[in-house]
């Protein structure tokens, strides 16, 4: 089986169970070099969002700019990618992006006189659906008196250009007790459902394959 006719009859995954976090596929007839490629595709080559710049107007807390901005960047965001453009593909080909390639949130903690954990859930998106996974993950703790209020950027990458970007948190291959047939379990971030995990990464694989296919037909012409 080449990888064209996998991408045609998809019969060869066969989904084992699935949640909102995990999805073990079984994989039947798929040489072991392709199901390799779908793994580590799943894992840091499907894209999803990230804060990627942070503009910081006012931090007064006891964590310095680059860590508050390090910590804005890990935290998941929920992806849709139906609506957005990778930077590179954007029509706009602008280094400050659009609105088609970029989105903007908002972190302003105001003033407060008693100690508090600043938590994701104050993290203001412009798009709703561009948004932190979960409301409950922690940013940095305020003193009385201490302020933090910056703007961020999210922006559309991938796993292989930085861990913040990666799609899923583990991707992992195991073999059966049964002759070609394998195991593909992948845990999602968050950012996107592990089942649109799977399918971007076969048509990511595929459109790679492609790519190299033609890169080779060019060096014998």
């Amino acid at each position: 089986m080449d990888f064209e006719d996998f991408i045609q009859d998809l019969s060869s995954l066969e989904v084992i169970s699935k949640d909102n976090q995990k999805i073990s596929l079984k994989l039947k007839g798929v040489p072991l070099q392709y199901a390799n490629a779908l793994r580590r595709v799943c894992l840091n080559g499907v894209p999803v969002f990230a804060i990627d710049t942070v503009d910081i107007i006012e931090n007064s807390s006891v964590l310095p700019d680059e860590g508050l901005a390090h910590r804005l960047g890990l935290i998941p965001i929920k992806t849709d990618l139906s609506r957005f453009n990778e930077p590179s593909k954007c029509d706009c080909h602008s280094e400050s992006g659009c609105s088609n390639c970029k989105v903007m949130l908002v972190l302003d903690s105001g003033d407060s006189d008693v100690t508090r954990t600043i938590l994701s859930e104050e993290l203001s998106s412009e798009d709703e659906s561009i948004s932190p996974i979960s409301t409950k993950i922690p940013i940095v703790e305020l003193a009385p008196g201490q302020r933090v209020k910056v703007e961020c950027y999210a922006r559309l990458g991938r796993g292989t250009e930085h861990a913040k970007w990666n799609s899923a948190n583990t991707s992992i291959l195991t073999e059966t007790d049964k002759e070609d047939e394998r195991i593909l379990t992948i845990e999602s971030t968050g950012a996107l459902d592990p089942k649109q995990i799977v399918l971007s990464g076969v048509e990511e694989v595929g459109n790679r394959i492609a790519q190299f296919k033609e890169a080779i037909n060019q060096i014998n012409e």
